[in-house]
């Protein structure tokens, strides 16, 4: 499954990052974290910074500098309303698809 969860892996991670934003605020290390030990191993620090500097970027997440107890202040994201907004508009978009492909698997016409 390597490349091709990698490849589908790409368009969705920013709906699945956002989702765990709607949880709680988090830093780029966390979320990092948080999607290795649910079995995401592959995920790079790097590609979860760059993410969160896009979706800054495009006003989804609000980010504030908290002191760091080692190292400069952290950035902390948390999501906004834009960014519930496309949250939802994400879950939708995945609805449909899972609606439509479980009707590809299952040979319905």
């Amino acid at each position: 499954m390597g490349k091709q969860l990698t490849e589908m892996l790409k368009g969705t991670l920013e709906g699945v990052v956002l989702a765990i934003l709607s949880g709680r605020s988090a830093y780029g290390y966390e979320i990092t974290a948080w999607l290795r030990d649910r079995g995401f191993s592959d995920i790079a620090e790097g590609t979860i910074y760059a993410l969160l500097v896009r979706m800054e970027q495009r006003g989804f997440v609000d980010v504030e500098k908290v002191p760091s107890e080692k190292g400069p202040p952290r950035k902390v994201y948390s999501l906004n309303a834009q960014g519930r907004e496309h949250l939802d508009e994400f879950w939708r978009t995945w609805s449909f698809l899972t609606e439509r492909l479980e009707q590809l698997r299952e040979g319905v016409d």
